[in-house]
């Protein structure tokens, strides 16, 4: 940390774990608040430490930045925040328990067609009746198979 108190791109790079180049991104995007420059040089505060923990740790549990983007818009210190994201969990929880089901349904799936001894496609049940996969749903709807 400078004497000043600040970090630059570097050491918040280090002392964050997330590649300089995220972090001009984040900045360009409006995730991170706007860098004091200092020589033409990015200078970050202490906070965007942990901006960037927020950020690192809802990517993770599969938010969008967009997501991201509204959580952060209020003050992390603020109410306001956690309502959002409890609002956005909520929203997201259904759609994870829908891709763990089929998830294990794919995994059945694929340890029955492991013990397959079926001499052709034609006559194997995996492709028809109550052992084919059902479509994936997504945001936009039913998405087909992969063909």
């Amino acid at each position: 940390m400078l004497s000043d108190g600040l970090l630059t791109i570097g050491e918040l790079a280090r002392t964050s774990g997330r590649p300089a180049s995220s972090i001009r991104y984040y900045d360009e995007i409006g995730l991170l608040p706007a860098p004091v420059r200092v020589s033409g040089q990015r200078r970050y505060t202490a906070a965007s430490v942990r901006t960037l923990a927020i950020v690192d740790t809802a990517q993770r549990a599969g938010l969008s930045l967009d997501e991201i983007r509204t959580l952060l818009d209020v003050a992390p210190d603020n109410d306001a925040a956690i309502e959002r994201l409890r609002l956005v969990a909520l929203r997201k929880l259904p759609e994870l328990t829908a891709r763990i089901e089929h998830a294990l349904l794919v995994k059945k799936w694929l340890e029955t067609a492991a013990q397959c001894n079926c001499p052709s496609f034609d006559d194997c049940g995996l492709f028809d009746g109550p052992a084919r996969l059902p479509p994936t749903k997504s945001k936009a709807g039913w998405l087909s198979r992969p063909g």
